[in-house]
């Protein structure tokens, strides 16, 4: 089918209720672990509801669900004040010094895009088709603008198909990982939820203030005196093929239970189990040479890593990636509880000290990675989490059909996990790929029986 029409019906912009009080004009630092990821795109993420109709509801108006959502989103950025503020920077020749901060006082808020258009639920469903229809379902921010530093931090944009409301968020990657978007996200949906919207106090108040990192200036400087230094150019993905895989909740518990008799453990989770398998099905759908280097990478957080721990209400980006490295040949000739244990030792290996090592290294030679280099032919990288709360935002319209993302910050084996539907320890993939190393992966004998339920 050929792309939907879609049709930019208004934009605003929301701001928080609230003035800010003196102590959050403070500009807002970030640390290595954003820093590092200045070149990452925008993060978009959203949920697909299917429309109100009767004899469920005879009253749903498209009109109130904006003007709620609107509202709601109002008081929810009091909360979260930085989502409405902006970037800024503060710029030195000699020496060379370039310091990245969010401006609080520079508050015009959130873009708030409405528009319309002529796809169905079924299309965004479609396995072959979603790329194309869900692409045109986010506000495609492009990547930080330094000199006028004027891009909203966040945009969300409410998309209502011929029977569907599709609402998504592009979030800046330096401000926010999933573990915080989807924070906000459950926090804007409880206050929507409340009856008293302006007073309502969300159970999970999110922490801006910095990770402190003993020995080390909180304001960090980048040793450029212009962004062209440090920042590439957004680089449209190559033809991928998307597609969503579903393991039903008993088929991630069997493939847990399977990968841990295999090694005579129980330490090995459904996670590292489920990377495990995507890990060796995607090498060996490659074709790669036996004696040749195949890397899983896997986003984890540092909120628990570090000593002492920060709160999973830490807003921020502390991430880092770690990755199992073999041969092609090693990973084949060993079975999915290899795989799976490998992964699991290179994650509980990444402790505090681990962590501090990276940031000594870093300060000695600040570094801004090129994304393009952190994606190579021979790699799985496995990001987001099945366990963020994404189904426990329903915005009065019900349980969400589906979770989608869209089409930044993806690449030839990038591997995206969500919550499956259903809950109970279920999981959706979804697998980036070349057209035919997808082919042979809908093939694949492994893949395919892992994923049949009992």
């Amino acid at each position: 089918m050929s792309s939907p029409t879609v049709r930019l019906i208004s934009e605003c912009f929301v701001k928080p209720l609230d003035d800010l009080s003196p102590e959050t004009k403070q500009p807002i630092h970030f640390t290595p672990f954003e820093l590092a990821f200045l070149n990452a795109n925008y993060s978009q993420k959203g949920l697909l509801f299917a429309k109100p109709s009767p004899p469920e509801n005879t009253n749903f108006s498209i009109t109130v669900l904006l003007d709620d959502l609107k509202n709601s989103l109002a008081a929810t950025l009091t909360h979260f004040y930085p989502l409405a503020a902006r970037l800024a920077t503060q710029i030195q020749d000699n020496p060379p010094s370039y310091v990245i901060y969010i401006d609080t006082e520079n508050s015009p808020g959130v873009k708030f895009i409405y528009a319309k258009t002529d796809a169905t639920i079924a299309d965004v469903l479609n396995p072959v088709e979603v790329p194309f229809i869900v692409r045109s379902f986010f506000d495609l921010n492009k990547a930080i603008n330094h000199d006028g530093h004027t891009l909203p931090l966040l945009s969300i944009k409410v998309t209502e198909l011929t029977d569907g409301i599709f609402i998504g968020g592009s979030v800046n990657h330096l401000i926010a990982d999933g573990t915080s978007f989807w924070h906000f996200m459950t926090s804007w949906n409880e206050i929507f939820k409340s009856k008293n919207r302006e007073s309502c106090i969300i159970s999970r108040t999110p922490i801006f203030k910095r990770l402190a990192l003993e020995g080390y200036d909180p304001i960090v400087n980048l040793p450029y005196t212009h962004h062209g230094q440090f920042i590439e150019p957004f680089n449209h993905p190559q033809d991928l093929k998307e597609r969503f895989f579903h393991f039903s909740t008993s088929s991630v518990a069997r493939l847990k239970k399977k990968a841990n008799a295999e090694c005579n453990t129980q330490k090995i989770s459904s996670l590292q189990a489920v990377s495990g398998l995507l890990w060796r099905c995607v090498t060996r759908v490659r074709h790669q040479p036996k004696d040749t280097d195949t890397v899983c990478k896997l986003v984890v957080s540092n909120r628990r890593r570090v000593n002492p721990p920060l709160s999973d209400d830490y807003f921020g980006n502390p991430i880092q990636t770690v990755q199992g490295t073999t041969t092609v040949e090693e990973l084949m000739e060993n079975g999915l509880g290899w795989a799976a244990l490998k992964l699991h030792e290179v994650v509980t290996s990444h402790d505090d000290v681990e962590v501090k090592k990276w940031v000594d290294s870093w300060f000695k030679n600040p570094v801004v990675y090129k994304m393009n280099r952190l994606f190579f032919p021979n790699m799985v990288h496995i990001g987001s989490s099945p366990r963020f709360d994404m189904y426990g935002c329903e915005f009065g319209l019900g349980k969400a059909v589906a979770a989608r993302s869209g089409f930044v910050n993806k690449a030839d084996g990038k591997m995206t996990m969500y919550p499956g539907r259903e809950g109970g320890g279920s999981m959706d993939v979804e697998v980036c790929l070349l057209p035919e190393s997808m082919k042979e992966l809908e093939c694949d004998e492994e893949f395919v029986s892992a994923l049949e339920s009992d």
